[in-house]
């Protein structure tokens, strides 16, 4: 029986770090784990379940950005080395400052990554985003072409292309669509927020842009079941890989079959909260596209006020991560628009969860009410 592999996850705490950890936990899938973050866990929002996964004896607290962090985050007692790396480190906010993106994203890639060669880390798995395509008329595939539209998409970019020169580097990129789930707090938390919001305002909720707009989303099972099956894929000889056809980097999106647009979103949170939901017009639109930053300073502003009253009416006073605050750089008139066949072609893996739907929103929701998040 071959020993089961020994695995360290960078910003183990984050969103998608915690659900890793509980999945390799509670498959008893790997002989040894790690959770290295720079937050400890007492304050990192972390539901009790994930105690166990990810707090204790395997957390080590370290900011992985940081050169001398570094024999901390990979020194082991027995002196092996981890066989898999997971960086799920980064940062995930919006609107920052570059210095931020390149301090927290980008040298922290570099730095692990080199490291990981380093040390002959068997797989190094980096998390991307799809924001980095050029949006097109059909759904990116891998080798289209590039053209990030968020901040966080262009350093991330910038980090997959730096990895990718590092000699002797086992490398994997996952680029990812939404991530949506239990205890989820961004892109779906901010819209469900939102409709909370216009259900206690009793007024329609309005999207800007089209229906059509697409937001391929993925259910963060399914991204924990696909990081780890791509591990084990690349470990066993990366079979039906084409270095000539494909590129020298195995590279994955991780995306559900439901081309989830502005639509499908709308209709499922029409029918959650009991709203009506609809769409700006080409007039608002245009206008929109113009001043976006009053636009979106307007929504905010009308939101925010209701949503703290609702917040004190149902007695919460330590509100948690979430917030119907609309980032400017998710409102682009920009497809997130993603092709998911290489990973179910060529690694052979299934997703469980293929669509998002009312009873996956409905999930989130209750995530939310069970950590007293939800008014």
């Amino acid at each position: 029986m071959a020993e089961k592999p020994s695995v360290l996850i960078i910003g183990g705490l984050g969103y998608i770090g915690r659900f890793l950890a509980q999945h390799i936990h509670k498959s008893d899938l790997a002989s040894d784990v790690r959770i290295v973050d720079k937050v400890l866990p007492q304050l990192a929002w972390l539901p009790s379940e994930f105690e166990e996964a990810c707090a204790g004896a395997k957390f080590v607290q370290a900011d992985a950005s940081r050169e001398q962090s570094l024999p901390r985050i990979f020194d082991r007692a027995d002196g092996k080395q981890f066989d898999y790396v997971f960086n799920c480190g980064g940062e995930t906010r919006y609107s920052q400052e570059d210095e931020v993106y390149k301090l927290r994203s980008f040298d922290l890639s570099l730095n692990v990554g080199r490291e990981a060669a380093k040390r002959g880390v068997k797989c190094f798995v980096e998390l991307s985003t799809g924001m980095v395509y050029k949006p097109d008329s059909s759904p990116s595939k891998e080798q289209d072409k590039l053209k990030p539209w968020s901040k966080i998409a262009v350093f991330k970019l910038q980090a997959e292309e730096e990895l990718a020169k590092i000699e002797g580097l086992n490398l994997v990129i996952v680029r990812l669509a939404h991530v949506y789930g239990p205890y989820a707090s961004q892109w779906v938390a901010t819209a469900l927020c939102m409709a909370r919001v216009y259900k206690a305002l009793e007024s329609e909720m309005k999207w800007l842009w089209t229906k059509d707009l697409r937001q391929n989303t993925v259910h963060i099972d399914d991204v924990s079941r696909a990081l780890w099956a791509i591990t084990g894929w690349y470990t066993a000889g990366k079979a039906k890989w084409d270095d000539g056809k494909m590129g020298k980097v195995p590279t994955f999106n991780v995306v559900d079959k439901g081309v989830t647009t502005q639509g499908t979103m709308a209709d499922i949170i029409g029918e959650v909260f009991g709203i009506s939901t609809g769409f700006q017009g080409s007039l608002i639109s245009t206008f929109a596209k113009l001043n976006l930053d009053s636009v979106v300073d307007d929504v905010n502003d009308e939101l925010l006020g209701p949503w703290a009253d609702l917040l004190a009416e149902a007695g919460i006073t330590r509100p948690g991560p979430l917030t119907p605050f609309m980032e400017k750089e998710l409102l682009k008139d920009t497809d997130l628009s993603m092709d998911g066949s290489r990973l179910e072609e060529v690694v052979g893996f299934t997703y469980e969860k293929p669509k998002i739907s009312k009873e996956l929103v409905e999930e989130v929701i209750e995530s939310y009410k069970k950590m007293k998040w939800w008014p």
